[in-house]
């Protein structure tokens, strides 16, 4: 029996859902513990495809508890049209519990992260989903935020709706703000309230009551370690802790009940948004990535940036995550490549250093020092081993173990589940 966490190590996009849904085979409970519906995880379950953005990613599994804790900001409009969609598909909802901890995302919070992305000087726009997320967060800290457990009191819930509504009205549609339109707005989110209230539980209560009972878990991450609100590269960030540690905090669970990490990799480099991207590709061979990964936001639609694997960022995630196994994504998209590189250093203003720097001003400096493999220039698609692989695609994935001081324990060479296997 095992407690592990899943984390991206990357900037997102790394192929979390697929991997959470393989692990979710021999797993009794599967916790998302931060970030809300900017993030969206892809899982293809024999001929369906399903992309998941607040419901955790062992959905697909019958029987499987899955949890969406504390730490995540729930819009309840969207888990509401996300679980229905599932509901119609075939989709088994009983087994979902939503944390009455949960802050909820309300409208005008999506009004405020437009109007702040939209004012912004184009130099410092983030790059934001325009989801509500930021805000949410900010209402969090500030406690002003609605909670999941307010819902079971409508006089309650409504009153403090209302207060919000109209604070934000009127510090905020003054300045160019959209006015948010109380009754119209309230009928809208409590028809979701009411939809989602038979689900509330105390999943802190929950949870540590699966751990106690021995019960395999997963806990599942959003986004990525280079998004992360303190270690990322900020301000080009979410808005949440995304690394390990966050688990605990997001799930109400203790650092001892933690027994390994996951750390997904994709086998290049992606990133949607602004922000620095030291071994980005801007030229044919980039466009080869995103044409070949089909490198698309599956919240957004918007095409990702890519470029070479950073193994000095990947190793920064490493350390900071304490990660025990790697999952390397899509190494396919790689197949057709005379050659393969990897960014071993960073060199700035002249100076090589092999650590990823705090200030973004600094990154945004960086000469990656590359490291130069052979290409396998052969389809890997159909690998369903590690011997199956050929010989310069196991040296890539060795190397980069090596690199990164951590053990690779899944390889996945397509989209779909058969096309993942253990090394």
């Amino acid at each position: 029996m095992s407690v592990s966490i899943l984390v991206g190590l990357q900037w997102g996009d790394e192929g979390k859902g697929k991997i959470i849904d393989v692990l979710t085979k021999s797993v009794d409970m599967v916790v998302r513990f931060q970030g809300g519906n900017n993030a969206g995880h892809t899982v293809e379950n024999g001929t369906e495809k399903f992309v998941l953005h607040l419901v955790p990613s062992g959905i697909l599994y019958q029987g499987t508890d899955c949890v969406i804790a504390n730490g995540v900001v729930v819009d309840p409009v969207g888990l509401m049209e996300e679980m229905k969609g599932l509901a119609a598909r075939g989709v088994d909802l009983s087994h979902i519990q939503l944390s009455a901890r949960c802050q909820l995302i309300m409208p005008w919070h999506k009004e405020l992260d437009a109007f702040n992305e939209n004012t912004a000087d184009p130099s410092k726009k983030i790059g934001t989903t325009k989801k509500g997320i930021g805000p949410s967060y900010m209402a969090k800290m500030a406690r002003t935020g609605l909670r999941a457990c307010e819902i079971l009191d409508k006089a309650r819930f409504e009153k403090h709706f209302r207060d919000e509504a109209a604070y934000y009205n009127k510090l905020y549609v003054p300045h160019g703000a959209a006015a948010v339109d109380a009754d119209s707005a309230f009928e809208k989110v409590w028809a979701a309230c009411e939809y989602l209230k038979p689900y509330i539980k105390d999943s802190v209560v929950e949870v540590n009551a699966a751990i106690k009972a021995g019960r395999n878990i997963l806990f599942e991450g959003a986004q990525a370690m280079f998004l992360d609100i303190d270690h990322g590269t900020y301000p080009y960030v979410t808005s949440s802790n995304t690394i390990s540690g966050a688990a605990c905090t997001g799930a109400g669970v203790p650092p001892k009940a933690i027994d390994m990490v996951w750390g997904v990799l994709k086998a290049y480099t992606t990133r949607v948004g602004e922000g620095p991207f030291p071994t980005e590709l801007n030229d044919e061979l980039g466009e080869h990535l995103r044409t070949k990964g089909g490198e698309f936001g599956a919240t957004t639609g918007r095409p990702r940036r890519c470029g070479w694997l950073d193994i000095v960022g990947s190793r920064h995630s490493c350390m900071i995550n304490g990660v025990d196994y790697l999952a390397v994504t899509k190494l396919d998209v790689l197949d057709d490549l005379d050659e393969i590189k990897i960014c071993t250093a960073y060199r700035i203003d002249g100076e090589i250093t092999e650590h990823s720097p705090a200030d973004t001003e600094l990154m945004k400096r960086i000469e990656p020092v590359y490291e130069t493999l052979p290409g396998w220039k052969q389809s890997t698609s159909a690998a369903r081993s590690w011997d199956d692989l050929p010989e310069n695609a196991r040296k890539y994935l060795n190397r980069v173990a090596e690199l990164l001081d951590a053990r690779i324990g899944i390889i996945s060479v397509g989209p779909k589940r058969e096309q993942t296997f253990r090394k």
